[in-house]
């Protein structure tokens, strides 16, 4: 008997698999936070940073440079509050510089 292989959808493999679920979650968590600090951002920076990793509470952003990192480090505390009076709170903010690929 020959096993005939169906997809489906992400949204529908990620509710019936634990491990998928949760980094859905995670990734819904990450996105929703960058949501919440765009809007405080200078709007030469907002282009050059994205959501990245989060995990126990650290929230990681990527941005594009050392001089963005370096800026956005200056932002990093009234992100924190702000984060909280939104009810996303985060342990601790990461800034991470991405490789860029060749």
């Amino acid at each position: 008997m020959q096993r005939r292989h169906q997809s489906i959808p992400l949204q529908q493999a990620a509710q019936e698999s634990p491990t998928l679920a949760r980094l859905a979650g995670l990734i819904q968590a990450s996105s929703a936070r960058l949501q919440a600090i765009l809007p405080l951002l200078p709007a030469q920076l907002r282009a050059s940073v994205k959501a990245g990793p989060m995990e126990d509470g650290i929230w990681c952003l990527l941005v594009s440079s050392n001089a963005v990192a370096a800026k956005l480090r200056q932002w990093v505390p009234a992100l924190h509050s702000h984060l909280a009076q939104k009810n996303l709170p985060v342990t601790s903010i990461r800034i991470k510089v991405q490789n860029r690929s060749l």
